[in-house]
């Protein structure tokens, strides 16, 4: 059991440390959607095309 200073440590650190984005898909945009939440890992592959994207943004 996470004790409640433990809890309160968790939540600063989300607060201070932590970013978070936010997506939105329209109907039209569903086969989108469904494509992203075939990955195991929706998070990882995002961000893994994120920063192949920056790498070729580095090398233009």
């Amino acid at each position: 059991m996470v004790s409640e200073a433990q809890r309160r440590a968790s939540a600063k650190y989300k607060r201070e440390k932590m970013k978070q984005v936010s997506l939105r898909f329209s109907p039209n945009e569903m086969d989108l959607y469904e494509f992203l939440r075939s990955h195991d890992n929706v998070a990882g592959y995002l961000k893994g095309l994120i920063r192949r994207d920056m790498e070729e943004a580095e090398r233009d």
